[in-house]
């Protein structure tokens, strides 16, 4: 069998979304993947494609919200004692991003990826067979003091700069878009811009489908290395070492280990996410609901009720700790008190985060035939059709659809 043009490693949905539009552009690729598709954070999401989320984590206002977080184990914002000391230098980078200079460099830059990923969505939707499971009924950001909502409005105002649609509402008109959120609740913000997916798995499973129908590889392998040379890269994966003209890496939490072996020390770490999925009868829920004061967001897909968040710092290797979901579903009975909880299905699962809260897209400094695709945070479905179109760019020698400086692996 003759060697593809591209290998994608990773069967997520950036790299299934990255080898679609590889295909749409006439080239032959194979994705190598160590689980196979939606085996990790694309299966487990929250399913949304969140436009008008464009205000990196890495902020001050989170600085400010991070010492309470932290003193709870069970709360938006954990960091494992195991994990602390490996954690550190992640930190002092995440702390130096809360800048102002350097929050207003990396919005920017998350705008124009956000703006790029939303105009290529329906397009590749609709390219690829999976028009029909976007659904755009918006968000709801729930508040539950003055003092809570108050603090919100900087981040609002900054969305005016970019024209992203708002609209604050008191606790009547709540109700009127969804009934049963407990009074504790006294304001909120409706987002109409924001849209979602059936279901995520649902989603990325389709994308395989579509393309194997369109004469691609999925192969299961865990690779350890790349080694480049004039022709072309060899992808090794133990003893197998397959081999393609360019490589794209997009391997999610798994990518930096992988980097290590062109001799880049990218600081990735894992956001270990935690949800709840209920059954889909559990709640007349009629959008997203997202209660930032508590990390978590409650939404619909047709596998049922997803209750799930918060970020938990501990790496790859720490086993799971389900008294996070199990605190988040409480959480949501009180804030939902119809919310039906028996018959739940538990999820962990590893988000892969940059400091700076932005992605690495690009060459890899030490050969322009690998590109890099990974780190996209809580973000990777949202950005998944801009950052497959930012791919195909490179892998073909076209001008990229937006400056990628800000996203350059040699940033750090």
């Amino acid at each position: 069998m003759s060697n593809p043009d591209v290998i994608v490693i990773g069967a997520g949905v950036i790299g299934l979304s990255a080898a679609l539009a590889l295909q749409a552009r006439g080239l032959e690729v194979t994705v190598v993947d160590r689980e196979g598709p939606a085996a990790g954070a694309s299966a487990g999401n929250a399913g949304a494609f969140a436009f008008t989320d464009i205000l990196p984590l890495a902020s001050p206002g989170i600085l400010k919200k991070a010492p309470k977080w932290l003193l709870d184990p069970l709360g938006p914002l954990s960091v494992p004692p195991a994990y602390a000391l490996r954690i550190a230098p992640w930190m002092y980078r995440f702390w130096r991003a809360c800048a102002p200079s350097r929050v207003a460099h990396s919005t920017a830059a998350q705008t124009a990826l956000m703006d790029l990923s939303k105009a290529e969505l329906e397009p590749f939707l609709a390219a690829n067979g999976a028009a029909g499971m976007l659904r755009k009924d918006g968000s709801l950001q729930l508040y539950e003091s003055e003092a809570e909502f108050r603090a919100s409005l900087p981040g609002w105002r900054a969305r005016d700069d970019h024209g992203i649609e708002y609209r604050h509402m008191d606790a009547a008109e709540m109700a009127e878009i969804q009934p049963g959120i407990a009074p504790r609740f006294i304001k909120g913000t409706f987002t109409p811009g924001w849209y979602s997916i059936t279901d995520p798995r649902d989603y990325v499973l389709a994308l395989a489908e579509r393309f194997r129908a369109n004469g691609g590889r999925i192969e299961r392998a865990e690779v350890t290395a790349l080694a480049p040379d004039s022709d072309g890269v060899a992808v090794i994966a133990g003893p197998r070492h397959l081999r393609a003209s360019k490589v794209v890496l997009a391997a999610g939490a798994f990518s930096h280990r992988i980097a290590r072996s062109l001799g880049d020390k990218i600081p990735l770490e894992t956001e270990r996410g935690y949800n709840t999925t209920l059954p889909p009868d559990a709640l007349d829920l009629r959008l997203q609901l997202t209660f930032g004061g508590h990390g978590f967001v409650v939404s619909r897909l047709t596998s049922g009720i997803r209750v799930g968040g918060a970020v938990e710092l501990g790496g790859l290797d720490l086993p799971p700790n389900f008294k996070r979901a199990e605190a988040m579903l409480k959480k949501a009975k009180a804030f939902l008190p119809g919310l039906k909880t028996e018959g739940g299905r538990q999820w962990m699962g590893f988000r892969p985060s940059l400091p700076d809260s932005l992605p690495v897209i690009g060459p890899a400094p030490a050969t322009r035939r690998v590109i890099y695709a990974f780190g996209h945070g809580h973000l990777g479905l949202t950005q998944s059709a801009g950052t497959a179109r930012l791919v195909s760019d490179l892998v073909t020698n076209q001008i990229p659809a937006i400056d990628l400086s800000p996203f350059s692996p040699t940033r750090f």
